[in-house]
């Protein structure tokens, strides 16, 4: 411990919590939720729940993320930090960083670009098929057809690329954050 006060038990409860319910959410959505919802779901019902989701989960993270930085800073200032300490510090801002990016830019344009594409393809006739990558051929039929899809297709790529991207960079913050935790338990 970098102060001479020891966290309290309230604290110490409040960072495992943050930090558990960061890494359960992100486990969920990730890993798990998405793939089952992929395979049971049509395209459209599957994009509009994402929709209604990933704001709570990008906001949830975000927030998580900064409790967790807040209370470990409060427990070690800065001019006390080991180098391990400083890690762990660096690793809490780069998850808070990158999460309210996440939450605040790339989860809002991937949901709205994708609305805006769902549009064009109920207009098409398509968005009830099952799967994401059931009748690729009537979707880059489309992308070949209408240009603005195009365009809306190319930017929801990159969007959720970098979405996806801040996810998982989060994702190993949040590992790193476990790890540093359990290293330094003195007893389960």
């Amino acid at each position: 411990m970098a102060t001479d006060r020891e966290p309290t038990v309230t604290a110490k409860l409040l960072h495992i919590i943050f930090l558990s319910t960061f890494w359960g959410m992100q486990i969920w959505v990730t890993f798990i939720s998405s793939f089952v919802m992929d395979n049971h779901l049509n395209r459209h019902t599957f994009g509009f729940i994402q929709s209604r989701l990933f704001p709570l989960y990008h906001h949830i993270g975000s927030a998580c993320a900064f409790f967790n930085l807040a209370i470990f800073a409060v427990y070690h200032p800065s001019d006390m930090l080991d180098e391990k300490e400083a890690f762990q510090i660096f690793i809490f801002f780069v998850c808070v960083t990158v999460a309210a990016i996440n939450a605040q830019w790339f989860g809002q344009m991937t949901s709205e670009i994708m609305a805006d594409m769902h549009l064009i393809e109920q207009a098409c006739g398509l968005g009830q098929d099952i799967g994401l990558s059931s009748n690729r051929e009537a979707y880059a039929k489309l992308c070949d057809s209408d240009p603005k899809y195009k365009r809306l297709s190319n930017r929801l790529w990159l969007y959720h690329l970098l979405s996806s991207l801040c996810n998982l960079c989060c994702i190993v913050c949040n590992g790193y954050s476990l790890y540093y935790l359990a290293e330094n338990l003195s007893t389960i």
